[in-house]
């Protein structure tokens, strides 16, 4: 077992590190999920498996014993409808033991302690030939006697229970069962037999023991197995993704500078558009516009292959969200104005009492850029006269950024796709805004290697809220 644990924590410091290469954050958490599912899926059949060798095992132990005691009770019930007067058999014999005198009866061979009770649920003692009764504790000689059984019975026709009495008596199985007055619709009484039955208790606590043992080791054995083959499954996945990762960072280095020059040459020639023909003007301006495309696509897919390869240095320092609010808003200013809609950052409010201001540990650069990519969403889908709305806050220990807008809003059925690369939820709009749906991938890229989120909320025709959720940063009092 001690090996075994030392296995589990080398795997588990393998999943720590898995989290380090390119796109390990996603191959860790894919892997123990796959490693999740199938032992939940075998724990599900062992616990199928187990119910039923249990209840089986139960049956075969306690069924011959409920045939008995059944059987018992039917003898003498039979014997007390032909003689109503005289409810236990002629073979009764009394019984001494350290608990009081047990009023037994014979069947096959075998001893049961049995007691009668009239139709009221009160005891019938047995008594000696010269017609004496013979009264035991309580006036009863039975220490089996259990009065909520004998009204059970007298309710439902017949009950039974397994008690245990402790001392030398232990477990005890007990029967009740209803004795039918053949001559009327009402009963004569109850008959209740025992029988001992601590081997049979013994047996199955002993069997429990061992099912929960071995579906334990089962467990953690397949939880071991899983994590291996999980990890050998998705060793090729992972090396093709690093592959990708690395070809579209490179393919996305290697474009920005044969793009740059492209666009530097036509803006170069359109500085002397006078001396140009119209129609090369405007194919020149195409150049310039389709290679700014471009280049921000490189410069998108450049950033993304970083962060999926966790190669972006972060910055560790003492970042306000709110400056970053009020930086974004005024950097943003012209281009609103242009669209004629108005940016404004709302004061610092704490949802919480005496909660401290937004503060986190980050990169204030990347930050920046991350709700520079929502503003700009904001404005763009915009109506003309509306308002974006930033501010931070603190909430439940977290430290939120928030940007909401009046614009267009967004479907309810796109919503679970943003974020996702490339998606673009009105295609013709956001091509003639220049946007290649990678803006909202980078900034839940950003948020997430800040330890944060990014949640996206909308309404269509009603405007949309995304919120970045970061670890606040603790502040020491002076």
């Amino acid at each position: 077992m001690r090996r075994g644990s030392d296995v589990l924590r080398s795997l588990l410091s393998r999943d720590r590190r898995l989290a380090q290469e390119p796109g390990g954050m996603i191959f860790a958490r894919l892997r123990r999920h796959l490693t999740l599912w199938y032992s939940g899926v075998l724990a599900g059949m062992l616990l199928l498996f187990g119910i039923v060798l249990y209840l089986s095992v139960h049956q075969l132990l306690f069924g011959p014993v409920q045939a008995d005691l059944k059987n018992t009770a039917d003898s003498i019930t039979s014997h007390w409808q032909r003689h109503p007067g005289q409810p236990y058999p002629p073979d009764s014999e009394l019984v001494s033991t350290s608990s009081g005198v047990l009023f037994s009866a014979v069947f096959r061979g075998q001893v049961f302690p049995v007691d009668c009770f009239d139709p009221n649920g009160v005891y019938l003692p047995l008594t000696y030939p010269s017609g004496n009764p013979v009264n035991g504790p309580k006036g009863s000689s039975n220490p089996f006697v259990k009065d909520s059984l004998v009204s059970q019975a007298i309710q439902n026709g017949s009950a039974t229970e397994t008690i245990n009495y402790g001392g030398d008596i232990g477990d005890v199985y007990v029967y009740a069962q209803v004795v039918p007055d053949p001559g009327g619709d009402g009963i004569l009484g109850v008959v209740q037999v025992a029988e001992l039955v601590n081997t049979q208790e013994a047996v199955l606590n002993q069997t429990l023991i061992l099912l929960l043992i071995l579906g334990a080791a089962t467990l953690f054995a397949a939880a071991v197995g899983g994590l291996l083959l999980a990890d050998r499954a998705l060793a090729p996945t992972r090396l093709a993704f690093a592959r990708q990762q690395a070809f579209i960072a490179d393919a996305s280095h290697e474009l920005r500078t044969p793009l740059t020059l492209m666009r530097a040459d036509a803006e170069v020639l359109l500085s002397g558009r006078g001396r140009l023909d119209p129609d090369d003007v405007a194919l020149l301006e195409d150049i310039v516009i389709e290679s700014g495309h471009m280049t921000t696509l490189a410069n998108s897919m450049l950033t993304l292959a970083r962060l999926d390869a966790g190669e972006f240095h972060l910055e560790r320092e003492v970042v306000d969200l709110a400056s970053v609010a009020t930086r974004v808003a005024h950097r943003v200013h012209a281009f609103a104005r242009e669209k004629q809609v108005t940016v404004q950052v709302e004061q610092t409010r704490a949802r919480e009492p005496q909660a401290n201001q937004a503060l986190v540990i980050g990169d204030k650069s990347l930050l920046e850029q991350a709700t520079m990519i929502l503003v700009d969403n904001a404005i763009k889908y915009n109506r003309s006269g509306g308002s974006v709305t930033l501010h931070a806050f603190t909430s439940q220990g977290q430290a939120c950024l928030e940007v909401s807008d009046t614009g267009i809003g967004i479907a309810a059925e796109h919503l679970a796709h943003l974020g996702e690369r490339f998606y673009r939820v009105d295609k013709a709009r956001s091509r003639e805004a220049g946007g290649a749906g990678l803006g909202l991938s980078i900034a839940r890229g950003i948020a997430a290697s800040h330890g944060g989120a990014l949640t996206l909320s909308s309404t269509a025709g009603q405007g949309a809220v995304a919120r970045i959720t970061l670890p606040a940063a603790e502040t020491v009092r002076r």
